[in-house]
């Protein structure tokens, strides 16, 4: 058995046979010639055979994929009628006296390159595209016809690459899944098999001897598994087989109210790590984003990340959150989630240490810079700020204050800003039994179970001999949480639960006669906690 990770495109589980698809390639020779006007009719021929080649793909796509994902290739078409890309080829011909061929493809390298090596993600993305459009010019140059027949029967595609020509060509109802080595979940590649439905990876280091062979793509976990043992497949089948029941379930629950039998409303919302995970929110059909994890901007970086970077990731999940709501928890790095460039020392007892908002308001330039980012995207959708690791009025009194020069600052400079509510986590026991008099400082309450558990039961969470004293659903805990939510109605606020608690539908009903207003869970249990809600009397 063979087990590859690899970066997750789109979620879901395929099982079945691999086909290692390759196309045939463009062998380009330079060859010096005499008539360089010939050589640059070839070209030109060529070109205008491609753009009735993607004119064609291009209405194949509008029916497949949808008006937005078609117009890649009307991208394609206007990138061959760049005047720089063509000027540098029929340049080449000219000056070098050489073949069509080699010209176009030297142009392509250079192009793909240039874009490979620019900073922006999105970019960087377009190199595979100028590599598309190359290699399709190439191959009416060289007489080599495109096919993308992958047999007949369902399989697993792995290969190096694909380009968004070669995904629409095939068969949808033969593509169980795409594994490739190369490619980003920025690709258009990427973007199509998100459409279509096709669980996807890439980054994965493949092998030519897998063809043939039986494989499972687990787009959950981000692993390709070649010739599973016995229980290793029947296990697959089974998370498969629920796999399948929960799309069946989206089907019928896609668009319904989050509501009781009796009445009672509340909203439903996901939890996300970073931006990339935007397109399982809307797949699942949650009403907003009640817990947005900021920490990966940190995590992932070298450096401090800057007020426009962390601007523009603020403002890409609020604009394609299109005016629902998102709640963006500001910094919660230390315990677990360390950067070496904040220089955290070691702690005994780091989940009881320097993190989250103890960080900010000691290091007060790391804390600003956040919140100008943030109050800046506030005005391309409806963001909320949600303070984490709360155990004090006097802590919500000073980042209130640190919230308020930020927005004059702002206003001052005549930024636009939103209307933003202003929310804490209540995770802490002190929070929790201060939450009478925290409520009247706050927009609202969003309860971190996770660790709310953790420190009321004194029991590490992360350490498996504790297992079976960890309980969950311990009284203590419950009551605190009943305890919050009531404190939040009585000032006139909502209350919510950001922590794991929220997706145990053995709760549900419990929560619901707690009076909670928002439950927020991970994407994929959306929907089996919108059955909970809509069960309940």
């Amino acid at each position: 058995m063979d087990k590859k990770a690899g970066k997750k495109i789109f979620n879901g589980i395929a099982i079945g046979k691999i086909k290692f698809y390759s196309k045939k390639e463009n062998q380009v020779s330079r060859v010096k010639v005499e008539d360089t006007d010939a050589e640059i009719a070839r070209y030109e021929a060529a070109k205008d055979e491609a753009v009735k080649q993607l004119e064609q793909l291009y209405e194949k796509a509008l029916v497949e994929v949808g008006e937005a994902n078609a117009e890649i290739f009307n991208v394609h078409i206007m990138m061959l009628d760049d005047d720089d890309f063509n000027e540098s080829v029929l340049n080449i011909i000219s000056v070098q006296k050489v073949n069509a061929e080699y010209a176009l493809a030297a142009t392509g390298d250079n192009f793909a390159e240039m874009f490979a090596n620019m900073e922006d993600e999105y970019f960087k993305a377009r190199s595979a595209d100028i590599r598309d459009i190359t290699e399709r010019v190439l191959s009416i140059l060289c007489g080599n016809s495109e096919s993308t027949d992958i047999g007949e029967e369902p399989v697993i595609i792995a290969a190096e690459d694909l380009a968004p020509s070669e995904t629409v060509q095939m068969d949808k109802d033969k593509l169980l899944a795409f594994v490739t080595r190369l490619g980003s979940s920025n690709s258009h590649t990427a973007i199509l098999a998100r459409t279509m439905g096709i669980p996807a990876l890439a980054g994965v280091e493949i092998d030519p001897s897998w063809d043939g062979k039986i494989g499972i793509v687990d787009g959950y976990e981000g692993i390709c598994i070649v010739e599973p043992t016995m229980p290793v497949l029947e296990e697959y089948f089974k998370k498969k087989s629920a796999d399948d029941e929960q799309k069946k379930l989206l089907q019928t629950l896609k668009g319904k109210e989050n509501i009781t039998k009796s009445g009672q409303k509340i909203n439903l919302y996901a939890n996300i790590g970073n931006p990339n995970d935007l397109m399982t929110v809307m797949e699942n059909d949650a009403g907003g984003i009640g817990l947005f994890r900021s920490e990966f901007l940190y995590l992932e970086s070298e450096t401090y990340p800057t007020e426009e970077e962390q601007f523009q990731a603020y403002k890409k999940v609020v604009e394609t959150m299109g005016g629902k709501k998102v709640i963006i928890r500001t910094l919660d790095i230390g315990a677990d989630k360390q950067a070496n460039y904040f220089g955290l020392d070691k702690e005994e007892n780091p989940a009881l240490g320097y993190r989250a908002i103890r960080i900010c308001l000691t290091r007060p330039e790391v804390f600003r810079t956040q919140l100008r980012a943030l109050f800046r995207a506030s005005a391309y959708g409806n963001l909320a700020i949600m303070y984490p690791m709360i155990i004090s009025v006097d802590e919500v009194r000073s980042i209130k204050e640190i919230s308020k020069e930020v927005r004059s600052e702002l206003a001052a400079e005549g930024v636009q800003i939103g209307d933003v509510e202003e929310g804490i986590m209540i995770e802490t026991p002190a929070a929790a039994v201060m939450s009478d008099e925290l409520a009247k400082l706050v927009d609202f309450f969003s309860i971190g179970t996770n660790d709310l558990t953790q420190y009321t039961l004194a029991i590490d969470r992360q350490n498996a001999k504790l297992d079976d004293f960890y309980d969950a659903h311990h009284p203590a805990v419950l009551r605190l949480i009943e305890t919050v939510i009531k404190n939040a109605h009585k000032a006139g606020i909502w209350a919510g639960i950001c922590g794991e608690l929220g997706a145990d539908t053995t709760l549900t009903k419990t929560f619901l006669k707690m009076g909670i207003d928002e439950l927020s869970v991970s994407p994929g249990c959306i929907l089996p906690v919108r059955k909970a809600v809509r069960e309940a009397e």
